[in-house]
């Protein structure tokens, strides 16, 4: 299958040199409004008795069936939408989506991931620092975050932070499972809060973010919510999926196109 491209040079000159690259309108109102009226109604099913919170702070070394399963299926954190739930999967495999893993000289991408993130006003967590390698990793690394705002991301109610450049240092550690449990295999950097900027985007917007990029996000103090979407994808071509990855598919992932 041939899929164009669709970042300019100029982004690719951006992103390799600060790790991220916000795309505007990159979604418009009426996806937005088609993937927060999807989730509104899976809430209305919601089972409260069974559910497990992904914390980048406290990440317990016992096993969560819930959770560590939860690649699979819809689980309330919101996790395998890309796969499962048609409105999700028009937007995580669309034709935008291709061209810009395309733009990123993917060959045979998978979404191997997705979350629908909530932040909820005054009660929405902090997201420490971290690398999306950590958590996705293949052998030789390739993860790239996609994060939709489905809502305006500010200061105030937990936008995104990132220390420009940061992807050019390499990834510090991993979260794995081995017979030890679930765990880092390294104990966390010091991070300078004055290194990172902030990424406030409106609702539509795309950050895209380089695997080796150390971001975070802070607590929703405002009365507003902070909505969004997020999709990683990993290249299958000249890459493995790490076998003591945390995350344990059942089966391997359809790929977006083979170029």
């Amino acid at each position: 299958m041939g899929v164009r491209g669709n970042l300019t040079d100029e982004h690719l000159r951006s992103f390799h040199s600060q790790g991220f690259l916000v795309v505007e309108s990159f979604c418009g109102p009426e996806e937005i409004d088609a993937m927060m009226g999807r989730m509104n109604h899976l809430l209305e099913n919601f089972d409260c008795s069974s559910t497990s919170i992904f914390s980048t702070r406290n990440q317990k070394q016992s096993s969560d069936d819930y959770f560590y399963e939860s690649a699979d299926k819809i689980s309330f954190f919101f996790e395998a939408l890309h796969e499962i739930d048609p409105v999700f999967c028009k937007f995580s495999c669309s034709e935008k989506i291709a061209g810009l893993l395309s733009s990123l000289s993917y060959r045979r991408p998978v979404i191997i991931q997705s979350m629908y993130i909530f932040k909820q006003p005054g009660i929405g967590g902090e997201v420490v620092p971290h690398q999306d390698n950590s958590f996705l990793y293949t052998e030789p690394p390739s993860c790239t975050g996609l994060w939709l705002a489905l809502e305006d991301a500010t200061i105030a109610n937990g936008c995104l932070w990132a220390i420009p450049g940061s992807h050019k240092n390499g990834l510090v550690r991993r979260f794995i499972r081995d017979d030890n449990g679930v765990h880092f295999d390294q104990p966390s950097p010091s991070y300078d809060r004055r290194d990172f900027v902030a990424l406030e985007v409106k609702a539509g917007s795309l950050v895209v973010l380089h695997g080796d990029l150390v971001h975070q996000s802070f607590e929703n103090q405002s009365p507003k919510s902070r909505h969004a979407y997020s999709v990683h994808a990993v290249e299958t071509d000249g890459c493995s999926w790490a076998a003591d990855n945390w995350l344990r598919k059942k089966a391997e992932p359809e790929p977006l196109y083979s170029s």
